[in-house]
């Protein structure tokens, strides 16, 4: 799968379940424009709550959000180190190579 493309699973979700997967991506743009937070950073916070989950696939789409919302790969790293005190250093050492799955060697 290419850095880009959206996963399987989500796209056949999507495929059989429509307006449920409409609604959800309908609700993650409506909470976004509901308060002040820029989408860069909205899309940080939502990439350290999947890690908190330890949720692999979440925090590929986020990592590729924030991308596309104009962060660098250096602040999706330290969004991620950010959490070790927090969430502890297995975690986050996971967590960046999850990252590093859609970031690639560059």
């Amino acid at each position: 799968m290419s850095k880009d493309a959206l996963p399987k699973n989500y796209l056949l979700q999507k495929q059989e379940h429509r307006a449920f997967i409409e609604a959800v991506e309908h609700l993650g743009k409506v909470v976004r424009e509901q308060g002040p937070i820029d989408d860069k950073t909205a899309h940080l916070i939502q990439l350290a709550a999947a890690v908190a989950i330890h949720s692999e696939g979440s925090t590929h789409s986020h990592v590729r959000r924030a991308l596309a919302a104009g962060a660098s790969p250096e602040e999706i790293r330290h969004a991620i180190i950010l959490l070790t005190s927090t969430i502890g250093f297995p975690t986050v050492s996971a967590a960046l190579t999850w990252a590093q799955d859609v970031l690639g060697d560059g």
